[in-house]
């Protein structure tokens, strides 16, 4: 009969001891703390691991306290592809070598992309995860102990309420015995409440430790970001030397005609003014002094060129050949010899020396 009435209680029949407000602001707080750490968290998941089943395979592996497999990640997989290529149509090509520039690149932007996200797993996820796994859940479970305390203080009350409605000829002990469970349980409900106090607002040192990790979470992102962008700004000043030519590969020849090659001005390079047509380029720097002294003056090449007919000579970056001017000869032009090797070269791809 006695744990019938102390079920019933239990049930909503008792009186309700209040919590005090700051332990309900407290309360509030801590759960939305939870919910926003527990979105911030799952959203930088996918930002840094987009592939939902390599989040879940990562996942699976530090369950079962394993170290996952290490696999490229798609900006050194896109590198490899560019560098193989590369290789493949010959680093000696202006294509071939642009292929495996942008190859490397794209490899240390994965390189950097890695550091990145290990940075942010270390010093970002796994303090958010901490406090989800850890201080959580110790505030839930002092949580769900102070609401076991303050179930039995109200059932505590209603006996002592229960005791002395009865008749007044009913044993004396009956209220002494309730009046001294209602002082235990009381006690027990304050020590409760003052421990699940101290947690919830250890909270704010939470929100102090979060607040460090996302500096560095941001210091990271922006140390990445201005990697990727030196990188590519880097590419872009190689890719800038590369002119692009049509080659006998790749130029459309109609029937009859000759064979035309049209060099093309390095995109980092001053552009001739409209003003000085053609002509001015080839009066730039020394080579007016090459054109009217009809000598010979050694060059180097500044990137490869492939020959566009047999009247031209393919160039390799670096290599220095002699080139001299010929009588009648379009002015973008030079004749440039190697060894025993002699043919067209375009003057914009050349630069004279000393």
């Amino acid at each position: 009969m006695r744990n019938t009435i102390f079920t019933e209680e239990k049930l909503g029949q008792a009186e309700k001891t209040e919590l005090d407000a700051h332990l309900e602001n407290l309360l509030g707080r801590a759960e939305c703390t939870r919910q926003w750490t527990e979105r911030i968290l799952k959203q930088t998941e996918v930002l840094l691991q987009p592939n939902p089943n390599v989040r879940l395979e990562e996942f699976l592996y530090e369950k079962l306290e394993k170290k996952a497999p290490t696999r490229m990640n798609n900006h050194e997989l896109l590198g490899q592809s560019m560098i193989e290529s590369g290789n493949e149509f010959s680093p000696g090509t202006a294509y071939g070598n642009a292929l495996i520039k942008c190859g490397e690149t794209e490899k240390q932007i994965g390189g950097a992309e890695r550091e990145f996200i290990q940075s942010s797993a270390i010093n970002f996820l796994t303090p958010f995860r901490n406090f989800l796994e850890g201080d959580f859940k110790t505030i839930l479970k002092e949580r769900k102990l102070l609401q076991v305390k303050r179930l039995d203080l109200d059932a505590a009350k209603t006996k002592l309420k229960k005791a002395r409605m009865t008749d007044a000829r009913a044993l004396v002990h009956t209220r002494t015995r309730a009046e001294q469970e209602l002082r235990m349980t009381q006690s027990e409900f304050d020590r409760q409440a003052e421990i699940t106090r101290l947690l919830l607002e250890g909270v704010s040192s939470t929100h102090a430790h979060h607040l460090r990790c996302l500096n560095d979470f941001v210091e990271a992102q922006s140390t990445y970001y201005a990697q990727c962008y030196q990188y590519m700004t880097d590419l872009q000043k190689q890719l800038g030397s590369f002119p692009s030519s049509f080659s006998n590969n790749n130029q459309s020849v109609m029937s009859g005609a000759a064979s035309i090659s049209v060099p093309t001005l390095p995109v980092s390079g001053p552009l001739p003014s409209p003003s000085s047509g053609r002509a001015g380029s080839a009066l730039a720097g020394g080579f007016n002094e090459l054109r009217i002294s009809s000598g010979s003056r050694k060059a180097r090449v500044l990137y490869d060129y492939d020959a566009a007919g047999s009247s031209e000579l393919s160039l390799l970056a670096d290599e220095v050949i002699t080139v001299s001017s010929v009588p009648g000869m379009d002015s973008d032009w030079l004749m440039g010899e190697r060894g025993n090797q002699q043919g067209k070269v375009p003057i914009t791809y050349l630069e004279l020396l000393n």
